[in-house]
């Protein structure tokens, strides 16, 4: 029954998914409704399932000392504080003790995890340090009214210091790490774009026309080089992409099906 249930369901589901689109009834489209609002709350449980995930990993990274095991620490720590500035707000103009209650509650779960990796003497040693820390970020949390949490409004997204980070920390951060792959990408293009065959050389030519058409040196045959790159972009390369899209399509519609019937059962654990 552990296994027929779940396959019962997604394929009584799914099944209602497909004829519900080719039932324009009000009952239709109110159960139709019923069910996405259903994937909104289904989607945050796979969102607090994926932060004990990303908690798990980092953890054991840590305590059995694998490469690299110090940037778990600020994952878990940046994990931490982001999660707190995104649910708290200052009530004036000053935020009092808050940095310090960050900064307690971090090493609370910083004693706990090297506790887990300590020998029996020094275990006992980290998790008093974590009950001291804790108690520090409960009495902060109780007496300090110059901040609050806000759990049921989104206030705390607006917050200066949720939004500081985000604009001069995690921006500058995603815009370095794509500056990287354009690096991964020219790397990448230097080897497909060797003239080693046919298809490899009229793909390097294509390539040349497209990228010369941007270059502003190439005055008098711009015109030319326009109407070769609108041709190669319009023509050879919007047909390939719907064929992609097509090939994507059925890939999608076959695995569904898959899926409805029970021949797929990879959302269960097994294959």
């Amino acid at each position: 029954m552990k296994r027929q249930i779940p396959v019962f369901l997604v394929g009584m589901f799914g099944l209602f998914m497909i004829f519900q689109y080719f039932v324009p009834h009000e009952s239709s489209e109110w159960v139709y409704e019923f069910l996405l609002d259903w994937t909104i709350i289904i989607g945050i449980f796979a969102m607090a399932l994926g932060l004990w995930s990303m908690y798990r990993v980092a953890v054991d990274k840590i305590v059995t000392r694998k490469p690299n095991w110090g940037y778990s620490y600020l994952t878990l720590t940046g994990l931490v504080t982001m999660m707190l500035f995104g649910f708290t707000t200052q009530n004036g103009e000053r935020w009092g003790w808050f940095f310090p209650f960050v900064i307690t509650l971090n090493l609370t779960f910083i004693m706990i995890i090297q506790a887990r990796q300590a020998k029996q003497g020094g275990r006992s040693l980290f998790l008093g340090l974590a009950a001291v820390f804790f108690v520090a970020t409960i009495l902060i949390g109780i007496l300090d009214d110059a901040w609050a949490f806000h759990f049921r409004t989104a206030e705390g997204l607006r917050s200066t210091m949720f939004v500081a980070f985000f604009d001069n920390i995690l921006i500058p951060i995603f815009a370095t790490m794509f500056s990287l792959l354009a690096f991964f990408i020219a790397s990448a293009a230097y080897r497909a774009f060797r003239a080693r065959n046919l298809m490899a050389t009229l793909l390097l030519m294509a390539a040349l026309v497209v990228m010369m058409r941007f270059n502003p040196y190439f005055g008098p045959i711009s015109p030319y080089l326009s109407d070769a790159s609108n041709w190669l972009m319009n023509v050879p390369n919007l047909a390939a992409q719907r064929a992609i899209i097509i090939g994507v399509g059925l890939g999608i519609v076959a695995t569904a099906l898959k899926v409805i019937l029970g021949i797929e059962r990879g959302y269960m654990g097994k294959g």
